[in-house]
């Protein structure tokens, strides 16, 4: 079986290319920094440094630019990786430059987040298309460990088997494989679940949503914060691509809302334009900083401690049981918080259920198109975004009340739902996780 001992990073500059870049180098692969000026792949390299403390020593990075390095790089290059700007114009445009240059035998990849890997391979060399598939990091990559490994229909079995082989055990990834579609498995679901939230904010308030849908529903971080982490133009490009690609039950979940395209046209982009904010804005630093949310109504900004909404009733009695069974050792403190969930009455307790259960089928109701098995999904989710996965919540619940809630919300029933119900038993089979750790809440 061919080795991967050297790596060349394309992009290196970017988040993806030096966080990827990092991974590479910090489990001691000579990687080559690529990018147009040796200014650029130069930061690339310094900020793989300081991702990984260290431990990319500089003699196993190497930069330099695609003017006067590519050919050079590529010529004894085991492993390509592309991390240009999610942009299939200007991704395809690389890969015909790469295939002019690269070693017949050598592997080529995309960091892609969601676009079509057949797509962007299509019209170029037998050999390339045959070495050629996608390995989908989440960012940071030197903190998240699960990965997607994305082959199309023309990809060579061997080439897949030698990258699952290197991702897993030389830079320990959890890899999970799936399908050449859409945004493929854990941007698929997440940003469905995502963007549903920023939709329901309209009419029910930023904080108000971030609240409902908390760290106590099995989340590390509530779900409008996460788009400001990741960056609305990024959110915007995720699900763009997936309301023009996909028609099916999330359809109409993958719509932008009207309020964020408003704001990215003022340059409101998310942490990463500080200044302007995103559903959140800080003024100043330390203990004096200034909080703001944003009305999605009126697109300006009001200060947090003016509208924070009251906290549900049921809300606060699930994160009780979630701090009781962390406090008891018991770690069935979430199935408590599930079955307070499930039987708590009112409009907020309907909003949560709706966007839980939609998880919960949309999720697993991928397995057999986009994923082989319910293990799949469950570990793109745990290991990738760091969300409590569709199993655990199908398990805490009850397999048989899931399915009264979902037939109830209208909702469709996953066949690995139905399985677990009728064997009667668990879905989730990770005997080495903890299913409590996805469920914490400040004490």
């Amino acid at each position: 079986m061919r080795s991967i001992r050297k790596i060349v990073v394309l992009g290196a500059n970017g988040a993806m290319g030096s966080g990827s870049g990092a991974v590479f180098a910090a489990a001691g692969i000579p990687t080559v920094f690529l990018a147009r000026t040796i200014e650029k792949a130069e930061a690339g390299k310094a900020r793989a440094e300081q991702l990984t403390k260290g431990k990319a020593s500089a003699h196993i990075v190497q930069c330099g630019t695609y003017a006067s390095d590519l050919g050079l790089a590529l010529a004894d290059a085991d492993l390509i990786f592309e991390a240009v700007s999610e942009d299939k114009d200007a991704k395809r445009e690389m890969f015909a430059l790469i295939d002019k240059l690269r070693r017949a035998d050598s592997i080529v990849a995309t960091v892609s987040s969601g676009l079509s890997i057949a797509g962007m391979c299509a019209g170029l060399s037998e050999s390339l298309r045959k070495n050629f598939l996608g390995i989908h990091f989440f960012n940071p990559p030197t903190v998240i460990v699960g990965c997607e490994l994305i082959p199309h229909a023309g990809t060579d079995p061997g080439v897949v088997a030698i990258v699952r082989e290197f991702l897993t055990s030389v830079v320990g990834r959890e890899v999970i494989e799936t399908a050449d579609t859409p945004a493929f498995a854990g941007n698929r679901l997440g940003f469905k679940v995502l963007n549903e939230v920023a939709q329901l904010a309209e009419e029910h308030g930023v904080a108000f949503m971030d609240q409902l849908v908390g760290p106590h529903t099995g989340r590390a971080l509530p779900p409008l914060a996460t788009i400001d982490l990741v960056g609305w133009d990024v959110h915007k490009a995720i699900v763009d691509n997936l309301h023009a690609s996909t028609h099916d039950m999330a359809h109409a979940q993958f719509q932008l809302p009207a309020f964020m395209q408003q704001g990215i046209d003022r340059g409101h982009l998310g942490r990463k334009t500080r200044d302007k904010g995103g559903f959140f804005r800080v003024e100043g630093k330390g203990p004096d900083a200034k909080h703001f949310v944003l009305d999605p109504k009126t697109g300006s900004y009001r200060p947090m401690a003016e509208i924070s909404p009251a906290v549900p009733a049921f809300v606060e009695k699930m994160k009780a049981a979630i701090k009781d069974g962390k406090t008891n050792g018991s770690n069935n403190g979430y199935r408590h918080a599930m079955e307070v969930l499930c039987t708590a009455e009112g409009k907020e307790a309907d909003i949560l259920r709706t966007v839980m259960l939609g998880y919960i089928s949309y999720g697993l109701g991928l397995v057999g198109t986009v994923v082989e098995r319910p293990r799949d999904i469950d570990r793109i989710m745990g290991f990738g975004f760091n969300w409590a996965p569709p199993s655990v919540l199908v398990d805490a619940i009850g397999p048989g009340r899931t399915i009264v809630l979902l037939e109830r919300a209208k909702l469709p029933v996953p066949t690995p739902v139905l399985d677990a119900a009728t064997h009667q038993r668990p879905l989730f089979n990770e005997p080495s996780v903890d299913s409590s750790r996805f469920f914490v809440v400040a004490a």
